[in-house]
């Protein structure tokens, strides 16, 4: 069977990986079109994973998002009219939506945040299976139209899924040029580009308070270059913004603390047993909900509230989960719901 899986966000390589890799092992063809949006490419790169770019993000405005999806679906339609795929597979690819929809071809959707309202409505109500972590209201999916009936749900995070068999590199900490000794400490800013974005001054606070913080090294993964570039003009010694994508997850697993306003990140530190902070300032998706409530994800309010020290707990997943379950359940929009 011929796949196509389409990554529009910088963690959608990583969500997807396993699920490429299974499916080439059961001797499927899979070929993956990106979006040039953050790091996105530069992941599917470290990763080794061949791509075909189509399109670039729309940026922050309605009309932009609405110009760049109607402009990206046409020319991946034609991509995709050549390659023929029998299934389709995205994190929320309202694109990949779009062009199964157009080919009749059947989609599978992943998501762990359920407020992206108009984004998950077209992506899920298309879509022939919709893939989400347990911890999410199935009410809640039901109204942006993610049914019983095309609802998957698996335990855990999609994080431990991906991250089952990582084995944390110590490499990265000198391509960073890092110091050991002080506290470390990694920040994802907010993502402004989202429809589901509210403003967030605490991202700002957070890394003035640690530009200040002389026993801390911070380093900030970029979601887009102006978000980089007005870090780096700072002028912070401390603060590290790579010039290009990273092993973001052995960072994490090395780090002290991490201090995010996005999902994935977060939730690939409480994967990792990392300390993490969210400054994230939307609706509080139900994944989130839940963390909060166990003790494992903390909402930052003040950033002089900051603890900065270095962790003790061992490096390394917590508990890896055998991503099978997403392939078999992927499967099963091709040939039916019956697994």
């Amino acid at each position: 069977m011929r796949v196509w899986v389409d990554c529009t966000a910088a963690a959608h390589p990583l969500v997807l990986r396993p699920i490429i890799e299974r499916l080439e092992a059961e001797g499927h063809e899979v070929f993956v079109t990106a979006r040039e949006y953050g790091q996105t490419l530069g992941i599917l790169e470290r990763l080794g994973i061949p791509y075909t770019t189509v399109g670039e993000h729309g940026g922050a405005s309605r009309l932009g998002k609405v110009r760049a999806l109607g402009g990206r679906s046409a020319r991946l339609a034609r991509v995709v009219w050549g390659n023929r795929p029998q299934l389709a597979i995205g994190h929320g690819s309202v694109d990949l939506a779009v062009v199964s929809a157009s080919f009749l071809i059947p989609s599978v959707q992943m998501q762990d945040y359920e407020f992206a309202r108009l984004q998950r409505q077209v992506a899920f109500r298309v879509a022939r299976r919709v893939l989400a972590p347990e911890s999410i209201p199935v009410e809640r999916l039901a109204r942006i139209g993610a049914g019983p009936k095309k609802l998957f749900r698996y335990p855990g995070l999609k994080e431990e899924y991906y991250l089952a068999g990582f084995e944390p590199d110590e490499a990265v900490l000198g391509e960073l040029g890092l110091d050991r000794e002080k506290v470390l400490v990694v920040v994802r800013p907010p993502p402004e580009t989202s429809e589901y974005h509210a403003p967030n001054d605490l991202y700002a606070a957070t890394v003035r308070r640690l530009a200040a913080a002389a026993e801390a090294q911070a380093v900030i993964v970029p979601r887009t270059e102006e978000q980089g570039a007005a870090a780096r003009a700072l002028g912070a010694p401390n603060l590290i913004v790579p010039e290009r994508a990273i092993d973001a997850q052995s960072l994490i697993a090395y780090a002290d603390l991490v201090v995010s306003a996005g999902g994935t990140m977060n939730r690939e530190a409480v994967a990792l047993g990392t300390p993490v902070f969210t400054t994230f300032s939307g609706e509080m998706g139900g994944v989130d909900e839940q963390l909060i409530a166990e003790g494992r994800l903390q909402v930052l309010e003040d950033p002089e509230a900051l603890e900065l020290r270095k962790r003790t707990s061992p490096v390394g997943v917590l508990h890896p989960r055998d991503p099978e379950i997403l392939v078999q359940a992927a499967l099963a929009a091709a040939s039916g719901l019956s697994r």
